[in-house]
């Protein structure tokens, strides 16, 4: 029987990670980004980028969480970043101050699609939660393709929803609209006393 974990992100786990964006960028958004994009894509580039998120990263509330199947060996299935609210939270015109300081930016959370449907995806939001909790956070944001059905269902499944604010990126000069989604840190539950 398989069973899964959540763990801090090491710096040995980086190549592995960004291998997962790639394999699950272009499958999960084939459709949505242009397909040169996706093919050309550099994983040494984005291990590098990982690398540096994981050892460097620009705060302690900065995490990069990894999902592991483990069975007869253990596999690197999935990651989960955020960090402190930052420009790259904003929509396009939105003051500096419209997201305060107990709001937490989700950037990544992605399962490889072969590994999908096992619960990783839970186990890394659930994680995530435990450490904003922590870090004193009590809303989360992230931005998703508008056509993203399959993030936008889980994040709804968990109490996710629009906020309200748009905005479109700009891919090899193609316009791929997002919306950000936005969440209540949930208060810990205390066990009832007997």
């Amino acid at each position: 029987m398989a069973e899964g974990y959540v763990r801090p992100a090491r710096p040995e786990d980086v190549a592995e990670i960004a291998r997962i964006q790639l394999a699950t960028w272009r499958v999960a958004y084939r459709r949505i980004l242009p397909r040169h994009v996706l093919d050309n894509l550099d994983e040494a580039y984005l291990a590098r980028r990982w690398g540096a998120a994981v050892q460097e990263p620009p705060s302690g509330a900065h995490r990069v969480l990894v999902a592991v199947e483990q069975a007869a060996q253990s596999y690197l299935v999935g990651f989960a970043a955020s960090g402190p609210a930052d420009a790259e939270a904003l929509a396009p015109g939105e003051p500096a101050d419209a997201l305060a300081s107990g709001v937490v930016a989700v950037t990544d959370l992605l399962v490889e699609p072969r590994w999908g449907r096992r619960g990783h995806g839970s186990r890394l939001l659930a994680a995530a939660v435990e450490h904003w909790r922590a870090d004193g956070f009590d809303r989360a944001v992230a931005w998703t393709f508008d056509a993203d059905a399959a993030t936008r269902a889980f994040l709804g499944s968990t109490g996710w929803e629009p906020d309200g604010a748009t905005r479109a990126l700009d891919v090899d000069d193609m316009l791929v609209p997002q919306l950000r989604l936005h969440v209540a840190v949930p208060e810990e539950k205390v066990p009832a006393q007997r």
